[in-house]
């Protein structure tokens, strides 16, 4: 399959809204993504920031997957780390390398960005996501936990 990795910068909003579609699509949660869109403003706000990646994968001009990562400034030792705080890839595309492809060109920005390791969360039950984080790292068994912050 044909398909090109390009990192989003200030001005792809658009495809960024596209991408926040897919991953509503393949996360089964339309609604969290599509409910309350942010504005052009926002996004692009967002993507002006170095500490943001937001990777697609292009296949003839849609988005088929993708992720959106974080770096971290670490305080115990002059370091980063980068956080994938979602990936995916659109149902019809899966288990062709996508994902992988993805990874592996964050990898190649994090050591760019100076960052020491990727990390990344996976829920019980996710199979896939499990599979292929275990072939590119290796497991720590964590807790997760949100506290809400109040109203």
């Amino acid at each position: 399959m044909d398909f090109t990795l390009r990192r989003l910068e200030l001005g792809d909003a658009e495809l960024f809204r596209s991408l926040n579609a897919m991953f509503g699509a393949a996360f089964g949660e339309p609604d969290t993504f599509s409910a309350a869109p942010p504005s052009d403003a926002y996004l692009n706000a967002l993507l002006a920031k170095e500490h943001v990646i937001a990777l697609v994968a292009l296949a003839e001009g849609e988005v088929i997957g993708g992720l959106v990562a974080y770096e971290l400034d670490k305080y115990e030792q002059a370091r980063r780390e980068v956080y994938i705080y979602d990936l995916a890839v659109a149902d019809a595309h899966r288990r062709k390398g996508v994902a992988t492809a993805l990874i592996m060109r964050l990898r190649e920005i994090a050591r760019e960005r100076g960052a020491y390791v990727i990390f990344v969360q996976a829920d019980y039950g996710d199979e896939p996501a499990i599979a292929l984080y275990q072939k590119l790292g290796r497991r720590e068994e964590v807790m997760h936990f949100d506290i809400d912050v109040g109203e």
